[in-house]
């Protein structure tokens, strides 16, 4: 069983940046392919970025390519989502979530079956 747990959300200002961390307990993610997604307000849960086990293999959704970066530290049994220049539509409680059905990125929800529950992160003036 994985526990994972996000942190670094908040209130940023427009074109502003923050950098997400998701930490696993439990075991170590090294073998899984890790991911983070979005929700925002009254709206469906949406894919953000996947990397797979091979740091070289990594997913983005269009709205946040060139502007989102994620990476994982195996050490620290963590992944980050680095994210720059912020919209306000970038707003929404941020997810990561775990797979161990496969070692490659995937974009699609039931890919991954361990969640945490989530940081929000508020663009607002």
């Amino acid at each position: 069983q994985v526990q994972l747990v996000e942190s670094g959300g908040g209130l940023v200002q427009p074109g502003g940046s923050l950098t997400l961390s998701c930490t696993a307990s439990g075991r170590s993610i090294s073998g899984y392919a890790m991911a983070w997604f979005r929700q925002a307000p009254g709206k469906e849960r949406r894919f953000v970025s996947a990397i797979g086990t091979n740091v070289e293999s990594i997913l983005y959704g269009d709205s946040v390519k060139g502007r989102f970066t994620v990476s994982r530290d195996n050490s620290k049994n963590t992944i980050y989502l680095q994210a720059t220049n912020l919209k306000l539509e970038d707003t929404a409680v941020y997810s990561c979530a775990a797979s161990d059905k496969s070692t490659s990125p995937h974009s699609a929800q039931w890919m991954y079956n361990y969640w945490g529950q989530g940081t929000e992160v508020t663009v607002s003036t």
